[in-house]
């Protein structure tokens, strides 16, 4: 944290990722008067204001100010977000989250490559997310670093050898919660068709899920080697597994990945387009 202290970090969106990321520095002692946002939405704003979050009325007066940028806004308000302070930049580190939005295409609209990009996950706002990060060779160390520390604080940070790469990222923790949340809904309304109530098929699966994971974690075994120690032959867990193999459970997710990242590099390039035709 001692290399943030000096650190003014402004924020060009506060929405859920953005205050994920101001609640886990706060909570890590990062003094919140160093901290500043810009946000249209008057909701959002107001939830800042009551989180004593410094707010600018507009970017380019926070960007003489900070020496940190984080870039938290919707694909689709990059171009007119960030086509008035275009070089306004200069010795600034930008931190983008925003999705499909490459380096090129960042470094367009900006005039500066100091880029790091990162793929995070809404688990970040529980300080559990799952981040994956790339940066171009010209983003000094002591700036990824401080990336780093930055996102570190919601959680873990896995950095990548090439930009595609983000891609499988995006595929896999950007939209992994969405899965898991699709495979609790499942178990819940199993457990409710087999007689149970609600509130104990949810309580049993969430914990489930819970202690499943922190197994996964923690033990030092794969997920493989663990499936294998709860399964008796010829038993209950067994049964039920064998009808995931004859539905390609396996095969359909691995389908539906390649599915999602395939539709990661389609939004990036239909972005890259519409970039270009409006410069």
């Amino acid at each position: 944290m001692n290399v943030l202290l000096n650190r003014k970090i402004g924020f060009i969106g506060g929405g859920n990722i953005a205050q994920a990321i101001m609640n886990g520095l706060i909570i890590q002692g990062f003094p919140r008067e160093q901290i500043c946002v810009t946000e249209s939405t008057e909701s959002i704003r107001k939830v800042l204001q009551e989180k004593d979050i410094s707010l600018f009325t507009n970017s380019a007066d926070m960007l003489y100010w900070v020496d940190v940028v984080i870039l938290c806004v919707e694909a689709s308000e990059l171009v007119d977000t960030l086509k008035p302070l275009k070089n306004l930049f200069k010795e600034k580190l930008l931190i983008s989250v925003v999705p499909s939005a490459t380096i090129s295409i960042l470094a367009q609209l900006t005039n500066t490559y100091n880029i790091v990009r990162v793929m995070p996950n809404i688990p970040a706002l529980v300080q559990t997310g799952a981040h994956g990060v790339f940066a171009l060779d010209t983003v000094s160390e002591a700036d990824q670093q401080l990336s780093s520390k930055i996102f570190a604080v919601t959680g873990l940070c896995i950095w990548v050898k090439s930009e595609e790469e983000l891609d499988a990222v995006t595929a896999i923790s950007g939209s992994g919660p969405a899965y898991f949340f699709y495979m609790m809904e499942s178990m819940i309304r199993a457990g409710k068709n087999m007689g149970l109530d609600e509130k104990t098929a949810s309580a049993l699966t969430l914990q489930t899920a819970l202690g499943a994971a922190q197994m996964a974690i923690s033990s030092g075994f794969s997920p493989a080697e663990l499936r294998k120690q709860v399964v008796v032959p010829h038993g209950v867990t067994e049964a039920a597994l064998q009808v995931f193999d004859r539905e390609s459970i396996s095969q359909s997710i691995q389908t539906a990945l390649a599915t999602a990242q395939k539709r990661s590099q389609t939004l990036a390039q239909g972005l890259s387009e519409s970039t270009k035709s409006s410069s």
